[in-house]
């Protein structure tokens, strides 16, 4: 394949990708939100699953789950908080653990567009995860803040279990899935294999966690935490890197 051709292939694909990815996390994003409301209107705590704060489809921001746990829970320690609290959580490493097995599978073999989007869905919720239990689990408030206080744990527990499994997702997803993706989708073009692993650990470390982490929560000083996710970034394109 001509340098010409192999350019114009890797553009094309990351054209589709940047598309797919948005209606994807944005689908993902809704359902977050939707999952948290869903479990507060079944514990009677709010009265409708559709009453979450709607934001914006294109930025994905300005969401939140309306569900108002200082009011309801003033005294945390209530097994409620946290099961309202850590339900998305839940849902997206369900879906995580689905999406590495069945990515790995025979049936997959040669569905390109069913793997195309079953991968990227599981980037997406995996993002999820990383944003939530790696750089916010001593957060007061969110979904860990949520989970530590409502079951009364510290949140060193969620910090070391949680990363833990999210180390090996990931060492499946790069070592197991991403050289099953090379060969329905760059095969001969070495560019394309770069671009996925790039997209892939830009959108897990950098995009749905690490930037925000530290744009947004800067001075507070767990804006560190951020960093783990350019550790991180870095790290994957030296060890996971094509050429290799």
């Amino acid at each position: 394949m001509l340098k010409s051709e192999r350019i114009k292939e890797t553009s094309a694909y990351v054209f589709i990708v940047l598309i797919t990815f948005i209606v994807l996390q944005s689908t993902v994003v809704v359902m977050h939100e939707f999952t948290h409301s869903t479990a507060a209107w079944f514990f009677g705590d709010i009265t409708s699953p559709r009453d979450i704060i709607w934001g914006n489809f294109f930025t994905m921001t300005g969401w939140d789950e309306g569900v108002h746990y200082h009011n309801l829970f003033p005294s945390g320690n209530d097994i409620t908080e946290a099961i309202i609290g850590a339900s998305p959580l839940l849902v997206h490493s369900i879906i995580v653990a689905f999406g590495l097995w069945f990515l790995q599978t025979g049936f997959m073999k040669g569905k390109k567009l069913f793997f195309h989007i079953l991968y990227w869905f599981t980037v997406a919720n995996f993002m999820e995860l990383i944003a939530y239990i790696t750089m916010r689990s001593f957060a007061s408030g969110g979904d860990t803040g949520h989970l530590s206080r409502g079951l009364g744990l510290s949140p060193w527990l969620i910090f070391i279990v949680g990363n833990t499994l999210i180390i090996f997702g990931l060492s499946v997803l790069f070592k197991n899935v991403l050289p099953v993706k090379y060969d329905l989708f760059a095969k001969e073009n070495v560019l394309t294999r770069w671009a996925i692993l790039l997209i892939t650990s830009f959108c897990l470390f950098l995009w749905g966690s690490g930037l925000r982490v530290v744009l947004y929560i800067y001075p507070d000083p767990q804006w560190m935490f951020g960093l783990i996710g350019f550790a991180a970034f870095i790290s994957v394109l030296f060890i996971f890197k094509p050429t290799r």
